[in-house]
């Protein structure tokens, strides 16, 4: 667990850096300040849309790998690697294609018209990062393929590679050259290429599964098992993009109705700030996740070897850790959000901003060790084979908990019930997930039953 998971961890937290880098020099670039840092909450969940995408690829194909290799089919295995590559090639291009010629409608379905500042920066941004969305989503596919083939690390450099060219053009471009959005848009994009060109390199040098060229001709029945396993992820990810849509467009509409943010000059600091809230949530939920898609190959190995009792154990480390992780996190966002505000700039903001901020972190927040636990029980059970239960459970949670509460909550609490709406979805999720974590352990036999 640890020899995957850490370098997993990493990948994830160094490619959710991406997003959050690019935010923490807006906010401190006193010419963008919370209008860029609205733009970039906005074009957000658009990346989301390409990462489920490559997401649902890779960790079907990992998954799908795993399992094969567990059961020495070899040939089954190299044949999902190449066809996963053909199929993130062709999906990115689309998706590129639509964000390009749909670019207006789809940055105000997203909240992007709260004010005329916002939404310019927003459409500047949105259009370099589309540019780059095909090397984005090939490197993201990618990583879990070549953590399938026994290399977690390798996984880890090309994403770690991609985020420290970022970092370093994210102040040049923006304070040096003074680019605004285009500047941190176009550093991404760069940093993307990079973990793209070395995705490809390790490709060409596999070491256990070496797809051969007539592995990359499409097989239908291996494109749809490889989708299948990953649907889980695909819902996880892109059911993010309704919530945050939903989101967006009750803080821009209820925020309007508020005395201090209806105001044109405070228009924007809602939408920043539960944008930030969101960058903090997407950081800790990059360890939880991390750890949970870790056990991928672990966990599918050992299933297909029929070695129940190691799958048990391992689902009994993962949950007590995903919890601590949960419980750390509560506690820096109950006793240090005035900290964690600083780092996005609150020092060139007014007064309303920081205030707002630390009741958003404190209230959207509250029940994070709860989130941290369901995301893990969506994750595990997908990499045991069970699609169905985790997939139901992630569309329960995103969808009917996630969009629903957004959207009646505010009716009754105005811009608050946007914050009550991610505790009231995790705790109700929660019992679900407890109902199938039980039942699971007792579907795993060979060892005396134990929560």
């Amino acid at each position: 667990m640890k020899q995957y998971a850490i370098p997993c961890i990493i990948s994830l937290l160094v490619g959710a850096l991406y997003n959050i880098v690019d935010q923490i020099f807006i906010a401190n670039a006193t010419y963008l300040g919370s209008f860029g840092n609205a733009a970039n909450t906005v074009v957000f969940p658009l990346t989301i849309v390409a990462l489920a995408i490559a997401v649902m690829i890779g960790d079907g194909c990992c998954a799908f790998v795993s399992i094969c290799l567990g059961k020495k089919e070899i040939h089954e295995a190299k044949q999902s690697v190449g066809n996963s590559v053909v199929m993130c090639i062709i999906s990115s291009l689309i998706l590129s294609a639509i964000y390009l010629i749909f670019s207006k409608q789809i940055i105000t379905m997203f909240g992007g018209t709260v004010n005329v500042e916002t939404y310019g920066y927003a459409k500047e941004y949105f259009f370099y990062i589309t540019l780059g969305i095909p090397f984005y989503m090939f490197g993201q596919a990618m990583n879990p393929v070549i953590r399938a083939d026994g290399n977690p690390r390798f996984a880890m450099i090309a994403t770690l590679c991609g985020a420290i060219v970022n970092i370093i053009l994210d102040p040049i471009f923006i304070f040096i050259f003074k680019w605004g959005m285009m500047g941190a848009a176009v550093a991404t994009v760069i940093g993307q290429i990079v973990t793209a060109i070395l995705s490809i390199w390790y490709l060409t040098h596999m070491k256990i599964i070496q797809p051969a060229i007539r592995d990359f001709k499409i097989n239908v029945s291996i494109c749809l098992h490889t989708l299948i396993l990953g649907i889980t992820s695909f819902l996880s990810q892109i059911s993010l993009v309704f919530s945050m849509a939903a989101i967006n467009n009750m803080i821009r509409k209820y925020g309007a109705l508020d005395p201090v943010f209806g105001q044109e000059m405070y228009a924007q600091i809602p939408m920043a700030v539960v944008g930030i809230v969101m960058k903090f949530f997407q950081i800790v939920i990059s360890i939880v996740v991390g750890m949970a898609a870790g056990c991928i190959p672990v966990v599918g190995f050992n299933i297909g070897a029929n070695k129940k009792n190691r799958v048990k154990e391992l689902f009994t480390k993962l949950l007590l850790y995903e919890a601590l992780v949960g419980f750390i996190s509560l506690i820096i966002v109950e006793f240090f959000p005035q900290q964690l505000i600083n780092i996005f700039g609150a020092a060139n903001e007014s007064s309303y901003y920081t205030t707002f901020a630390i009741k958003a972190f404190r209230t959207y927040l509250c029940m994070i060790v709860f989130a941290c636990v369901n995301k893990a029980c969506f994750i595990f059970l997908q990499a045991m084979g069970k699609a169905m239960e985790s997939t139901i459970l992630s569309m329960v949670r995103e969808i009917v908990f996630g969009v629903g509460f957004a959207l009646i909550l505010p009716k009754f609490f105005a811009l608050d019930g946007v914050l009550y709406s991610m505790p009231v979805s995790d705790i109700l999720t929660f019992v679900i997930a407890l109902y199938l974590i039980i039942k699971t352990f007792k579907e795993l036999k060979g060892a005396k039953y134990e929560l």
